[in-house]
Formats: structure tokens, C-alpha cells, sequence
């Protein structure tokens, strides 16, 4: 099945709206790391097809949640290759992301993509989650397959403003990470998501900041 004919089945099943330039970017998007990833071993999918379900579609099945929350600012920990950071926005032009990884040739490759994609939101910072200073905290900080929840809370719990969220990617129902998850943040809400093609568990886990405006005070829900 062609790339866009796989792309645009799943993007119809999550019910997101693409204009075809995106759709266009989408896919050189998968194209450049497809290419890159021969020389750099950036992700060990190999075939483009597989890369538009198993690295956009998982990646574009959090924009639905991501959008209710509006926010103006996101933090991408561990981006790796740019995922979710580049899929998400780019279909979210009027939000600002900054993708933040350790390994130097993933933010060189993610750099690059940028560039050649003209994203004019994204900025690319090349550090380790614990030694990153930024300005300002960030609205929502998002992770796919990074750490554990524990470890994701206290390296990048500070990076979440008091009204913010952390939203961790996860496969099947992380019960002994949560039950394990640190004081400071408590589990807001969770959702689980359908990745349009792939036969496997996937749960987007939403983490508040314990007083602040996402905690309603009722605790896990």
C-alpha cells in the first residue's frame, strides 16, 4: 500500500484533518529518516511504510488529547528521531515545541529535518534532560517510550508549569509505574489510544502537578 494512501486511512480513523502540504511534509518527513537512518541507526523500523504507522500515526494519536489542553508551549523529552515532536508540530503550527535528546547525531538528524521541513515552531536542544535550563516551564511535557513515569517525573517534573501536564506515551497499562510514581504529580487522567494498523496496547498516561489547576483535588480518575 502507498505511503499516502496509509497515511491518509489513518489519519481519517484518528480524526485529524491534514491539508495536503502538511500530508506533503508528513511524508518527507518519514522519507529523510527513512534516509538517514540507513547511516545513523536513528530507529531500528526500517521500511517507510511501516515507519508512517509505527512512528506518525503513533505519534499523531495523542494530537486529539494534546489539543484539548491548548497549550502554547511543549517540551519533547527524549525525542530520539523527533517523535513525537515533528508529527505533532506539525499540525500544530501555533504551538511551540522544543525537542530535547542526549544523543548528538539524533539532534543533528532532528536539526536537519527542521530545517529541511520549514518548521518555524520547533527548537532542537542537544543536553541531558537533567542539565537542560530553560527560560521558562513548559505547558505540557511529553515523552514516547522515554523512562519509566518515576524517572520522568524526576528528571523533567520541573520543566512542568504548576498548570501544566507531563503526558507519557506508553504501551500496555504501566500499573507497577504508577503505583511506583513519585510525590508531586498524582494520575489526572488516562486515555487509551487506538493507533490506526497496529494490533498492540498503547495508553497516553496524563500527570498534574499535585495543587495545581489540573488537580481537581479528586486524585486519580
Amino acid at each position: 500500500m502507498p505511503l499516502e494512501t496509509t497515511l491518509d486511512r489513518g489519519l481519517e480513523a484518528l480524526g485529524i484533518e491534514c491539508p495536503l502540504e502538511v500530508r506533503g511534509r508528513l511524508l518527507d518527513y518519514v522519507r529523510l529518516l527513512a534516509k538517514w537512518n540507513r547511516v545513523y541507526n536513528l530507529t531500528a523500523v526500517r521500511e517507510p511504510l511501516e515507519m508512517v504507522q509505527r512512528h506518525l500515526l503513533d505519534s499523531l494519536a495523542v494530537l486529539p488529547h494534546l489539543r484539548e489542553l491548548q497549550p502554547k508551549r511543549v517540551l519533547d523529552v527524549g525525542t530520539g528521531g523527533g517523535l513525537p515532536g515533528i508529527p505533532l508540530a506539525l499540525l500544530s503550527p501555533q504551538t511551540d515545541f522544543v525537542l530535547l535528546d542526549s544523543n548528538s547525531k539524533k539532534t543533528r538528524f532532528v536539526q536537519q529535518a527542521v530545517v529541511e521541513l520549514g518548521l518555524q515552531n520547533v527548537e532542537v536542544v542537544h543536553a541531558r534532560v537533567e542539565q537542560y535550563h530553560p527560560d521558562m516551564p513548559f505547558d505540557v511535557v511529553i515523552s514516547r517510550a522515554f523512562s519509566s513515569l518515576r524517572e520522568m517525573v524526576e528528571k523533567a517534573g520541573t520543566y512542568c508549569g504548576s498548570d501544566g501536564m507531563l503526558l507519557a506515551m506508553k504501551g500496555a497499562w504501566p500499573e507497577q509505574e504508577l503505583a511506583d510514581l513519585p510525590a508531586g504529580f498524582i494520575l489526572r487522567d488516562s486515555q487509551r489510544l487506538q493507533v490506526p494498523g497496529l494490533d498492540e496496547e498503547r495508553h497516553l498516561i496524563c500527570l498534574a502537578p499535585t495543587g495545581g489547576a489540573a488537580d481537581n483535588g479528586r486524585g486519580i480518575i
